[in-house]
């Protein structure tokens, strides 16, 4: 159902494609069946689409009729594009984008004619950024490399950047993450005196908690210069040098075997042609027998296959090169690798804390985030980019999984 205040859109425009792209985007809300949108127009008048007594709701507020026309042409790309843009807001960010998201397959935001020169260009793009040993590095350093101190400011004292694992909604980030790590810990079978590898050190949050808390020798592996900069010194500083190698490498390049493996939110950045490498490399690196845990964000496998043809709003302004994977492509990856699944666990709504905490931290230091020279076209990416996550994981559309595996007896 749609109540309609049409003054909004019968003033002249210029150009008159915005007037008709803005037309035909505001019809395809009709098809909303989940929820409640409330559109508010430049001119303040209002539209209301779906169910009016649902508690599910989300509200737009557009700036500049080119945001709908953004959206028309470039679907959730577009969406994104515009909202950093300045050019539409919503005073409930998460709530908006989880009402779409429930609305997905009648809004269809990947559909329609008009929008394949977007979406071929957006693939061309991504394919540029293939996760070759060059190309992870370079993807990598788009994201992590914004500086140590950014990412300070508004993680927790742990300086972890993946998901916590909340054991009540009262307890603390920093303790989450400490729970989290020890989750990871127990699935991998670690214990103390064994020698552990990490594949993605991260700033050494893992790593310190298992030398210091575990007892475990750790080697940890990233190709980010500025995370391993400063996880060698915070374990310096911890005392730990002695029991902690953070190495500068490619997880191609792992040479040895060690008696656990663990990996947290890494697989994302690999890329899908390259799930099997990774795999392969797990297996190689670990002893007969010996186990792994992998905590890795995923899709379900529509979603995954949908980002092999085109790349998402996050995919091409946070995450170059990062892909999603589903558990069908992860469990289809450890073909041949000697790598058996021996438990899966689903944190996402611990994920969905994690970041509404990351995302009030962030806000909440905003002044020291323009003061390091980041402007609000910045902000408003990051802010959308927190809150298109958050969503996600409270929608069920993205999920936190922490996989165990074993590696097969026999397998050298």
């Amino acid at each position: 159902m749609s109540t309609t205040v049409t003054k909004g859109l019968t003033a002249p425009l210029d150009p008159l494609l915005t007037q008709v792209a803005a037309r035909v985007a505001l019809s395809a809300a009709s098809r909303i069946r989940v929820g409640r949108l409330t559109v508010v127009l430049p001119d303040g008048s209002r539209r209301v689409f779906g169910d009016r007594d649902s508690e599910l709701h989300g509200e737009m507020h557009i700036h500049d009729l080119e945001a709908l026309k953004r959206i028309l042409v470039g679907g959730e790309v577009g969406g994104g594009e515009a909202y950093v843009d300045g050019l539409w807001s919503s005073p409930d960010l998460v709530g908006l984008i989880s009402m779409a998201v429930a609305n997905r397959q009648g809004l269809a935001l990947s559909k329609g004619w008009w929008r394949v020169p977007a979406r071929i260009s957006r693939t061309v793009a991504h394919r540029r950024n293939r996760n070759t040993k060059t190309g992870s590095r370079r993807n990598i350093t788009a994201h992590y490399d914004l500086g140590n101190d950014f990412y300070r400011l508004w993680l927790d004292e742990t300086m972890t950047y993946s998901s916590a694992l909340f054991e009540s909604p009262e307890q603390s980030l920093a303790d989450a993450q400490r729970a989290k790590y020890r989750a990871i810990a127990d699935r991998a079978g670690v214990e103390p005196g064994m020698h552990v590898l990490e594949i993605g050190t991260g700033w050494g949050g893992m790593a310190l908690y298992l030398a210091g808390e575990m007892d475990a020798k750790v080697t940890s592996v990233t190709v980010s210069q500025a995370q391993h900069d400063l996880a060698r010194e915070r374990i310096e500083a911890a005392g730990l040098s002695d029991r902690v190698t953070v190495a500068l490498r490619d997880y191609r390049d792992i040479e040895g075997q060690y008696d656990a493996v663990v990996s947290i939110e890494m697989l994302e950045a690999v890329g899908a042609e390259y799930y099997s490498d990774y795999f392969t490399a797990v297996s190689r690196a670990l002893k007969p027998k010996a186990k792994a845990s992998i905590q890795v964000i995923t899709f379900p496998h529509d979603a995954y296959e949908a980002q092999l043809r085109g790349a998402n709003w996050i995919q091409r302004y946070i995450f170059p090169g990062g892909v999603l994977p589903s558990l069908t492509a992860i469990e289809s990856s450890l073909e041949g690798t000697g790598l058996l699944v021996t438990g899966v666990r689903d944190i996402r709504d611990s994920y969905a804390l994690t970041l509404k905490t990351w995302r009030d931290s962030f806000f909440e230091h905003l002044d020291e985030v323009r003061a390091m020279g980041f402007d609000d076209r910045f902000i408003r990416r990051w802010d959308y980019y927190l809150s298109i996550s958050e969503a996600g994981f409270r929608t069920g559309m993205t999920q936190d999984l922490q996989i165990a595996l074993e590696k097969s007896r026999g397998r050298p």
